[in-house]
């Protein structure tokens, strides 16, 4: 049960591939945020080593919402077979992640996991972290049943500030890695964030290929 709640919890469940139709030309957007989350922006991501012509992984930002009571925002993410929503809350306190939510699947974390810091935070060294509850729900038709529970600590420490070159252009950005604990378990992660883009490497590994903002 903990193995299974630790996967959740880090969206590590593995999808079946399936061919993805890319998106209709649309003009671009502007987008002048530090933590880039408007309604409509979208990313497009590959797994990194894969030829940027395979099928896609995409993350749009659908607009507010509410999750276990607080307002939010959601952040769609599909292809291949995947299909989740992030709730987020963004915000002079940085990057706050409610829960997500897959079809038949519903994950709370309370308090809400800190992603990202303080944009005045974020640099070379800086670290910071808690530990959350972690609510696994299942959906059914007929409403919600209970699945797993348990806490996870996490730490996020900015390795380095750096420039990268992506299929996507040229970018500054800071390698952050993420570490993630549960009673039996740690997962390390790194993640590549831009800011004003966003994550340019998903803690996936998926390379960033294409945005719809400047």
């Amino acid at each position: 049960m903990r193995r299974y709640l630790m996967a959740l919890a880090l969206t590590l469940a593995a999808c079946a591939p399936q061919v993805t139709q890319a998106p209709e030309a649309r003009p671009l957007l502007e987008e002048k945020a530090f933590y880039p989350a408007s309604t409509g922006l979208e990313w497009v991501y590959v797994p990194e080593g894969e030829p940027i012509s395979s099928p896609p992984y995409r993350m749009r930002v659908e607009g507010p919402a509410a999750y276990e009571g607080q307002e939010a925002l959601r952040f769609r993410v599909f292809g291949r077979g995947e299909d989740r929503t992030y709730f987020r809350q963004v915000g002079a306190f940085g990057v706050r992640l409610l829960g997500f939510q897959e079809p038949s699947a519903r994950v709370v974390f309370s308090p809400p996991l800190l992603e990202y810091p303080p944009e005045a935070l974020l640099a070379p060294g800086q670290r910071w972290g808690g530990s959350t509850e972690v609510r696994v729900e299942l959906l059914t038709p007929s409403g919600r049943e209970p699945l797993a529970q348990g806490t996870l600590a996490y730490e996020m420490e900015v390795l380095e500030e750096r420039e990268v070159r992506v299929p996507a252009g040229t970018f500054r950005i800071y390698r952050i890695r993420q570490t993630f604990r549960d009673s039996r378990s740690q997962d390390i992660r790194e993640v590549w964030f831009a800011p004003r883009v966003g994550e340019v490497r998903t803690r996936e590994g998926r390379i960033l290929v294409e945005r719809n903002f400047r």
